[in-house]
């Protein structure tokens, strides 16, 4: 689908919107908000009443209803042991997720809120200890339709997705490709000598950007990208990239985590590796979505040759902190 005007979220006009919403028993006012989202459309909806919903229309054909599903089912949980998560609304039906014209959808209520601070000692133990109930509770089973994290999903179909996609401007496609190659052999190899790590159910993408402070707590939204995965791919994301600021971070962090749940202290070996993966699959995403105009629009330098170029840098850095990653705890 390479004509933008074909994008079928353009058929996704304010009127479908609030129809999807008083479709599902709500007066709406009138008021409608886009939020800040590229993956899915995110709307705030006004009520009659004053109140409002957050609406969330999931990207087609990126999760499969039962996918979606299974990620409402463990956000709702997490809220059945009064974990701090925004979770969606359901309906007098048990029913979370919606269809109207073609669109999927789930409401949730509006949470307002800030990101949390990251910078002291106690802040950062009381996001250990909420991640360590969440964890306990992603540890009780297993996730059937969601995606695992694996060098495969994550590095090598990522690498794919960008060969196939004709995006890599011919100036630098030879050396993005031969670095981004180089990084996950380097990446796949270190792996196997760590060896296999139990996998769970995680949130998937737990940076500060997912969390909200506000007068009532600490809040955990947006559960999209949750998988099955090494516990500590849910903690180096709230860290900075230098060994000894990730040590001083890490101390109250996992010692409010703890509290709750054990942490394999080996699994820290896999943060470069982790690291490594994240650049390659971020680019994928972008490249993967860029018939949608609103990605053109938002990174108009991905496909400038100056955007590959420091992107293979980023991976030949990488590569330096996979080879000499010094042990941080």
């Amino acid at each position: 689908m390479n004509n933008a005007k074909s994008h079928y979220y353009q058929e996704l006009t304010p009127d479908v919107v609030l129809d999807a919403v008083e479709q599902q028993g709500f007066v709406t006012s009138g008021h409608l908000l886009a939020l800040n989202s590229y993956e899915n459309r995110v709307y705030q909806i006004g009520l009659e009443t004053g109140d409002f919903v957050i609406g969330k229309f999931y990207r087609h054909p990126r999760w499969s209803d039962d996918a979606i599903l299974e990620e409402h089912q463990f956000t709702l949980e997490f809220a059945e042991q009064e974990i701090p998560v925004v979770a969606p609304l359901v309906n007098s039906e048990e029913r979370s997720l919606f269809n109207h014209q073609g669109f999927r959808f789930a409401l949730y209520p509006r949470c307002g809120g800030h990101r949390p601070d990251l910078e002291t000692a106690e802040s950062l133990k009381h996001i250990g200890r909420l991640l360590g109930r969440m964890h306990a509770v992603g540890r009780q089973r297993a996730f059937a339709q969601r995606p695992q994290l694996t060098v495969e999903t994550f590095g090598h179909l990522a690498i794919k997705t960008l060969r196939d996609s004709a995006l890599v401007p011919a100036e630098v496609t030879h050396n993005f490709f031969a670095a981004a190659d180089a990084l996950i052999e380097a990446i796949e190899q270190q792996m196997e000598a760590l060896g296999s790590f139990p996998q769970q159910r995680l949130h998937g993408d737990f940076h500060a950007g997912n969390l909200l402070q506000n007068p009532e707590g600490l809040f955990v939204v947006d559960l999209d990208d949750c998988l099955m995965g090494p516990a500590v791919q849910d903690l180096w994301l709230l860290l900075d990239g230098e060994p000894d600021t990730m040590k001083q971070q890490l101390e109250p962090l996992l010692n409010g985590y703890e509290t709750f749940a054990h942490f394999d202290i080996s699994q820290l070996a896999l943060i470069e590796c982790l690291r490594g993966l994240r650049l390659l699959h971020y680019n994928a995403w972008i490249a993967k979505r860029w018939d949608d105009p609103t990605f053109p629009h938002h990174f108009p330098w991905f496909a400038s040759p100056r955007h590959w170029e420091d992107q293979m840098i980023d991976l030949r850095q990488q590569m330096e902190r996979l080879q000499n990653s010094p042990v941080i705890f």
